[in-house]
């Protein structure tokens, strides 16, 4: 007789309980009400806000939105949008490559902060809640909806265990992006040329802003939507076809910067682009030395310093204690990036052995030498080479091949101003500056910086001689600034010693410098260029906030730098260092049919 035994069944696993949202409601409902409020947040602009024309930008026309109210338009639009992109609308789903709902919530909020912004600045200008009309109301209701309706869907792609971590799947981008398909040469570049476009729109519009409330809307909106983006992947999609299509994305975005004064019709713009070029150009020069060689220079701001008072000298200003001398600009240009060169030998070939804090308090000292110095060579304190307080004025413009920058001049039915002459110069100063840049970041040189920057101690190991390259990046570094320095001395009429300083409320100054360079993303081109822009723009259009412009400014930055380390346009290494995860996917493995078969033994 056998026994017979019994086998139980293995217990299956508990299924896993289905995605939900924060808010209780059906996935459709959700849906629904996502797209419902983005149309009527777009449909609510062109309702009147206000009874009184007292705010700016007229919000009290009805059926023409005005101001603010545009922007609150845009937003509702983008969330519209990527609500039919959920959906699966045909010819809408490549805005949701990684098929999560992050995108959906940031836009949303983008929607409720501008049209909450508003709501609150005509309240406090204006004196309370009465001078709203009905329409600023409905406006502030109806952008509540889709953020209702983002933070009701499922986050499927969270695995999150907790509130607080599917609160961050709602405005973070997931751990992994779908690689994306192979496209054509022509449409990639078509597509590069189309962002180009949109991008200069969005930052004409941005520096046209005429009064603060509308810059500040603009940075609501700007900053949700192109935070959406990244968490959607398109920013890495893009970032891939910038990757394979390097030489055409620097020539459509000198293209587009060339572009920018014929947008204008305010030459006080333009000189805002000028000196945003100026800035931008002497931040790549630092990142030469921070981004790529390592090396905490808080004393940058001398060299450029150095390259001003030298073109200044030279210039054939009346106040020049150089009496009877003026050099063509080519001359000057030269002058004031050699001195700016010489100085960066004299100041690091004895500094340059050491390093991390030490280095830097020395370059800290540098800079405020340089400008007590200045300040004191008036013929009283010391010898008269700079005059001292009152600095070399009265710089006359450049004439270059027989075109005088101090001139209107009309080109294609455009008239360009003095301050749009400058700016076009400083467009070609700048092609030549990220040339260089380019140029040496890939080249033994470019690596060896890389190299001391990770680890000084291993790259010496390696043979590298680290004070020679280090010297390299300071001395190349302080000539690019010099070279910026020249058009500076110029575009101001004047070089005084005041703005040759570590900090101040303004730029340039080295903590200006250093913050661009950092804010943009260390070891990139575009990273300080972007961060150079910024940083001078919002204290630019930020002065109705008077002494609070600066705290603005402080909080702003610490959120950035908490939520993005690396900077806002990121060297792929330092992403890397800063994040685990966030890469695309690698193309699927072959199956073993393609490839012969590999066995791993041992263990």
């Amino acid at each position: 007789m056998t026994e017979t035994t019994k086998k139980t069944p293995a217990a299956q696993p508990a299924p896993a309980p289905a995605p939900k949202g924060l808010i209780p409601l059906p996935a459709a409902a959700a849906r629904a009400l996502l797209l419902t409020g983005g149309i009527a947040t777009a449909a609510s602009a062109f309702l009147a806000w206000t009874w009184t024309a007292e705010f700016p930008g007229d919000l009290t026309v009805y059926g023409y939105p005005g101001g603010l109210q545009w922007l609150t338009f845009t937003a509702g639009v983008l969330t519209a949008l990527f609500a039919l992109a959920s959906y699966g609308v045909r010819g809408l789903g490549w805005l949701l490559p990684a098929r999560n709902n992050a995108p959906l919530a940031l836009n949303a909020l983008g929607g409720f902060g501008v049209t909450w912004f508003t709501i609150i600045a005509i309240s406090v200008e204006l004196g309370g809640l009465v001078n709203l009309e009905p329409g600023g109301w409905i406006a502030a209701l109806a952008s509540l909806l889709p953020v209702l309706g983002a933070f009701a869907l499922p986050q499927e792609n969270s695995g999150a265990e907790n509130t607080k971590e599917a609160l961050k799947a709602y405005i973070a981008k997931p751990d992994r992006v779908p690689a994306p398909e192979p496209t054509a040469g022509w449409l990639q570049r078509a597509i590069i040329t189309a962002v180009t476009l949109v991008g200069l729109g969005v930052f004409t519009y941005g520096i046209d802003t005429e009064y603060g409330q509308l810059f500040v809307g603009y940075l609501i909106v700007v900053v949700f939507a192109v935070w959406a983006l990244h968490t959607a992947g398109l920013l890495d999609r893009f970032s891939h076809l910038v990757a394979g299509n390097r030489s055409f994305t620097l020539a459509m975005g000198f293209a587009a910067a060339i572009i920018f004064p014929f947008t204008q019709t305010n030459d006080h713009y333009a000189n805002i682009g000028v000196n945003v070029l100026i800035f931008g150009t002497v931040a790549l020069g630092l990142n030469i030395v921070v981004g790529l060689a390592g090396l905490l220079d808080l004393g940058y701001v001398a060299f450029l310093g150095v390259g001003a008072y030298t073109a200044a000298l030279v210039s054939g200003s009346e106040f020049s204690t150089v009496s009877g001398v003026q050099f063509p600009f080519w001359a000057s240009a030269l002058a004031g990036a050699a001195a700016s060169l010489v100085f960066g030998v004299l100041i690091g070939a004895p500094t340059l052995r050491l390093r991390g804090d030490y280095l830097a308090i020395v370059t800290l000292g540098f800079g405020e030498i340089f400008r007590i110095a200045v300040n004191n060579m008036d013929g009283e304190s010391g010898p008269d080479v700079t005059n001292g307080p009152n600095g070399i004025a009265a710089i006359p413009d450049l004439n270059f091949f027989g075109f005088n920058f101090g001139e209107s001049h009309d080109i294609a039915g455009f008239t360009l101003g003095r301050f749009a002459n400058y700016y076009l110069l400083m467009v070609l100063i700048m092609a030549i500056v990220v040339l260089v840049y380019t140029r040496a970041a890939d080249s033994r040189i470019g690596r060896s910086w890389i190299a001391i920057r990770e680890d000084e101690t291993a790259a010496t190991a390696m043979g590298i001689n680290g004070f020679n390259v280090k010297l390299i990046a300071f001395a190349l570094g302080a000539a690019l600034a010099g070279l910026a320095g020249t058009v500076s001395a110029h575009v101001t009429y004047s070089v005084v010693p005041t703005p040759y300083q570590f900090a101040g409320s303004t730029p340039p100054n080295s903590a200006f410098l250093l913050a661009a360079v950092v804010l943009g993303g260390m070891g990139t081109v575009a990273g300080p260029l972007l961060g150079a822009a910024l940083l001078y723009l919002l204290p630019e259009k930020l002065v109705f906030l008077q002494d609070k412009s600066l705290l603005a400014f402080g909080i702003a930055l610490i959120l950035l730098m908490r939520f993005r380390p690396e900077g806002i346009i990121a060297n792929r290494r330092r992403q890397l260092e800063f994040h685990e995860t966030g890469q695309l996917d690698v193309p699927e493995q072959t199956t073993l049919t393609d490839t012969p078969a590999v066995t791993k033994t041992g263990a």
